[in-house]
């Protein structure tokens, strides 16, 4: 291979790595920027040529000349109280950061609780102080994922808003995680089996009820809204809906609750009622959190592979702004239903 020059008395530039690895200029990018999207060998190649010429990268003339800022934002638009409540959010964070470690990236966690810092939010996404956005936790009529499209802002959901979504986006299997807990119930003997949802405008959720709904006809079981009862992710709304169901449904004997969190706020309400779990109702959560490894007795809890999520959005995210150009993905994870004493 020949080596590349360096200019006499001037740094290495990202040219001549690029020529002494025997690659593109847009390869050499990627690798020190930290894509993934590059072959090890070819890594090896850049990485074997920066060492050999002392590329340092000039970050202040590389973000003068690519309009880049080196830093992404972690946007979740939902109140502080929610976002400390729930370990799916810090589990989230811990995969992103995981994906980030070796990179220039710096990463900015941003929470969007009210429409003050919604605007807030817009003002300084339309000033492109990001190279990127991951978006966690998003509703249905949110406009920031429009927002995003509108400013060419690369960007990666976690989860879709719907079946049509246009942005890339990293999910878990909520439909089939929501019929492996209900298959479980029934193979337990259970009948009356309830379930209480995630908000409906988070397409997430709408996908554990749609799962919930197809398991228990295929069961044989029908539907009955009366077994069906709303909440919004919290232990509080899970122990609201759990009054409803008992009300609604005194036979009640199993109950899949789409969040751990949920299943907390259930599992006090059912023990204040003198109902036993799992002898008089199993219980199932979601999430498989440590919320439910700590419970008493331990949850059964449906689970998807939340620190893996946060790192492919982060990678995904990573080969945006690197230019790769290819179709925005719609990736989906496995689910895994972890079995406990509660069912």
């Amino acid at each position: 291979m020949a080596a590349a020059r360096v200019r006499s008395g001037g740094r290495p530039t990202l040219e001549e790595v690029a020529a002494r690895a025997g690659v593109g200029r847009g390869t050499a990018s990627r690798v020190i920027n930290g894509s993934p999207r590059v072959s090890p060998h070819t890594r090896e190649a850049v990485e074997a040529a920066v060492a050999e010429l002392g590329y340092v990268p000039n970050r202040a003339a590389r973000a003068l000349a690519g309009n880049r800022t080196d830093a992404i934002a972690l946007v979740v638009p939902e109140p502080e109280t929610r976002f400390f409540a729930e370990p799916y959010f810090s589990d989230i964070v811990r995969g992103v950061g995981a994906a980030l470690a070796d990179t220039d990236m710096q990463l900015l966690l941003t929470l969007v609780g009210n429409d003050r810092e919604r605007r807030r939010l817009a003002q300084y996404l339309t000033a492109h102080r990001v190279d990127g956005v991951l978006l966690v936790s998003v509703h249905a009529a949110d406009p920031l994922p429009d927002l995003l499209e509108q400013l060419g802002m690369p960007a990666v959901m976690s989860g879709r808003r719907s079946a049509s979504e246009t942005l890339a986006s990293v999910d878990s299997d909520n439909f089939a995680g929501a019929g492996a807990a209900v298959g479980h119930l029934v193979s337990r003997g259970r009948r009356a089996i309830a379930t209480i949802t995630g908000p409906q405008d988070v397409y997430g959720a709408q996908r554990r009820l749609d799962g919930y709904r197809a398991a228990m006809s295929e069961a044989g079981l029908g539907p009955d809204e009366r077994l069906i009862a709303p909440a919004d992710f919290s232990e509080e709304g899970g122990a609201r809906a759990m009054r409803e169901l008992l009300a609604r449904r005194p036979d009640v004997d199993a109950v899949f609750a789409a969040s751990d969190v949920m299943a907390a706020g259930a599992r006090q309400v059912l023990r204040e009622a003198g109902r036993r779990i799992p002898d008089d109702v199993a219980l199932i959560g979601f999430d498989d959190s440590a919320v439910a490894r700590h419970m008493d007795p331990a949850l059964t809890s449906v689970r998807q592979p939340i620190e893996e999520m946060g790192r492919t959005m982060a990678r995904v995210l990573l080969d945006e702004i690197a230019g790769e150009h290819r179709e925005r993905p719609q990736i989906v994870l496995p689910t895994e239903l972890v079995v406990r004493d509660s069912s």
